[in-house]
């Protein structure tokens, strides 16, 4: 987290754009079969671990891996550091009510961040005059609330029009912040199990979508450990 942190804020002195993306579980397994996914994650400057069964996963298999850096976490560093360097912040994501209350609680929280604008995620319709508007705002961090690939493919389609130095998806960030869910407890987080938390607050909406990329991962990481090859293999998408 600390070494995340302080190459951020180095590059946002340095008005180098950075485009920031963590994975987890669902992502890894979801990249290797959609190429639009698979491409805004890997050519991101940055790309963070946020999922502990991806850390733990990397550790079985000999990968030294320092630490998971949660997306929610490096959130509120990044928030702390722009309200100390003075750098305007861009909220984009949610519903408006979720949007307008962590913009809110931030404020609060941070009596000197400038918050340059924030916008709920359902803009699909009028995409080019939100990106316009973001970069008119001034920010310099823009955080993006969208689920996923939706925010990665969001922000690796726009990263040259957003006018902002860095870019950072945070899926269900905003509604924690917002109070409408809670984090996992630190043990949960600690053993992996913050998707087990997640289903069981809203186990309609998650218990399959979990019960997919867990299966699909755990037998991904026994063919590696076992030493068989799982290389990604599909053409790039066509932009055009």
């Amino acid at each position: 987290m600390k070494d995340t942190v302080k190459l951020i804020g180095e590059r946002i002195e340095n008005r180098e754009f950075t485009q920031h993306v963590v994975v987890n579980v669902a992502k890894l397994v979801n990249m290797r079969s959609d190429p639009f996914l698979h491409e805004s994650v890997c050519s991101s400057d940055i790309i963070n671990i946020d999922g502990q069964g991806v850390v733990l996963g990397a550790r079985l298999l000999g990968h030294k891996i320092p630490e998971r850096v949660a997306g929610v976490d490096l959130f509120h560093e990044l928030l702390d550091l722009s309200a100390s360097a003075k750098f305007p912040v861009f909220l984009l994501g949610a519903t408006d009510e979720v949007v307008s209350k962590t913009r809110a609680v931030i404020e609060e929280q941070y009596p000197s961040l400038i918050v340059a604008g924030a916008q709920h995620g359902y803009f699909w319709d009028h995409e080019e005059k939100v990106v316009q508007e973001i970069s008119r705002s001034g920010a310099r961090l823009l955080f993006v609330a969208i689920t996923s690939p939706k925010k990665e493919n969001f922000i690796n389609k726009w990263q040259d029009q957003l006018g902002v130095d860095f870019v950072m998806g945070v899926g269900g960030t905003f509604d924690v912040v917002a109070g409408k869910v809670s984090r996992a407890p630190k043990w949960m987080q600690a053993y992996g199990l913050e998707w087990l938390y997640r289903v069981l607050q809203e186990p309609r909406r998650m218990w399959k979508r979990y019960l997919v990329t867990n299966s699909r991962f755990a037998a991904l990481l026994l063919r590696a450990a076992l030493g068989f090859k799982t290389e990604y293999q599909h053409p790039k998408p066509d932009k055009d």
